[in-house]
Order: structure tokens, then C-alpha cells, then sequence
């Protein structure tokens, strides 16, 4: 991972964050990888991440965290058993198990859900680009369940959709170190990239990320 620190001129105020990027690191990444870099909060304006239709006021502080060269990092198909419970011409749905990464990233670019779904299918959505291929959303690599894949960018755009408007609902079942105080809550606290480990998230009060958790033990 490169780290990369530089100032935004006073000429560039107004142009959206994604463009400007795009257009400093033309040479090297396009344009769905710099807004890959975005949405992983791999991209601070102010020692803030930001989001790809931030306009720019001029003179800001920006650090960029790039992964490897683009060109390094292109999935190949890898035979994996897949424990799929649906599937029909516009989606997949796999049970994860735990100890799987879901896309290739930094030191983990084999043996991740994407190699095992380019294996099964070639129909998967390139809207999230190649790392990515099909991934609506995510699970982490400890965390077994249920995942929703992509077959054709329409039906990307669609479930991502439903996910923002949160008509899609999510259940987990987890195991509590301590004992909880309360049988039932609600957590509702804004949630961002953690600035200590950039590979966990945490709680951010600076975050738009909103996160909403009704639990129940």
C-alpha cells in the first residue's frame, strides 16, 4: 500500500472529488478504480474521507491510500466449492463461510468468494469493477451468511438500490463477550473507516455513514 499526501489548488474549486482524481492519476488507475478508493474511505480530504460527489473548495489536505498497480490486480477463476441456496438468470445467493474474504484486497488476492464466483458463472456484474465482479454487498471474513450476487449490472444497480432505501433487511446472530445490560436495543451511531486500523471500522461522529442496529438477546 503507497501512500500518497498533496494540496488541491485554488483553481480546482468545484470540480466533484472522483473527476479530479481521475484526472491526477489518469497515468496510472481509471476511473472506477479511483471511485473503488473512495467508497473503501481510502481517500481523505481533510484527514476525513469523503465522497466521490464532494465538490472541491480549494486547498484542501488530500491523502490517497493506493492498493497495488491496477494491472497487478486482476481476479482469475479459482475451483472452490460454492454452498449457493438460489440462483436464477439475474442473481446468486451463497452462503459464506467463515474464513473467506469476499473480494481480493491487499495480501488477500486468492481464495476469495470472487475467484470461486468467476469460476462458477462468467455472467457477473462489472459495475463494482473486476475485483469486485457481482458484489452488491459484503460480509467480513470471520462472518458466515448469506450474500446476494449481481449477475448483469441492471440488477447490480437494482439491489443497490434496496439497500440504501434499507428495504432489505439483515439478521445476524452473534456471540457476546460480558454480559449485555440491556435484553433488546437500538445502536444508532454514525460508522467510518477506524483512524488507527484502516482494515476495521468504528464508530465516527464525521462520518454520513449512518448505521442502525436493533438487537435483541
Amino acid at each position: 500500500m503507497e501512500k500518497v499526501k498533496f494540496k488541491a489548488c485554488q483553481e480546482d474549486k468545484g470540480v466533484r472529488l472522483d473527476s479530479y482524481l481521475v484526472s491526477v492519476f489518469k497515468k496510472n488507475y481509471s476511473r472506477s478504480y479511483i471511485q473503488r478508493l473512495i467508497s473503501d474511505d481510502m481517500v481523505l480530504i481533510n484527514n476525513h474521507p469523503a465522497k466521490a460527489h464532494l465538490r472541491l473548495k480549494g486547498l484542501e489536505n488530500i491523502e490517497v491510500l493506493l492498493l497495488l498497480p491496477e494491472k497487478e490486480k486482476v481476479p482469475q477463476p479459482e475451483k472452490f466449492d460454492l454452498d449457493i441456496v438460489y440462483e436464477d438468470d439475474y442473481i446468486l445467493i451463497v452462503n459464506k463461510p467463515a474464513n473467506m474474504v469476499v473480494y481480493p484486497a491487499s495480501g488477500n488476492f486468492k481464495g476469495t468468494l470472487v475467484n470461486a464466483l468467476l469460476y462458477h458463472t462468467k455472467n457477473l456484474s462489472k459495475l463494482a469493477g473486476p475485483l469486485r465482479a457481482g458484489i452488491v454487498h459484503r460480509l467480513d471474513r470471520d462472518t458466515s451468511g448469506l450474500l446476494v450476487i449481481a449477475k448483469d449490472d441492471e440488477t447490480h444497480q437494482l439491489l443497490d438500490e434496496q439497500f440504501k432505501k434499507r428495504s432489505v433487511k439483515r439478521k445476524y446472530i452473534a456471540l457476546v463477550h460480558d454480559v449485555m445490560q440491556l435484553d433488546r436495543g437500538i445502536i444508532d451511531v454514525p460508522i467510518g473507516r477506524s483512524q488507527t486500523d484502516r482494515r476495521k471500522m468504528d464508530v465516527d461522529y464525521l462520518s454520513k455513514k449512518d448505521a442502525l442496529t436493533y438487537y435483541e438477546v
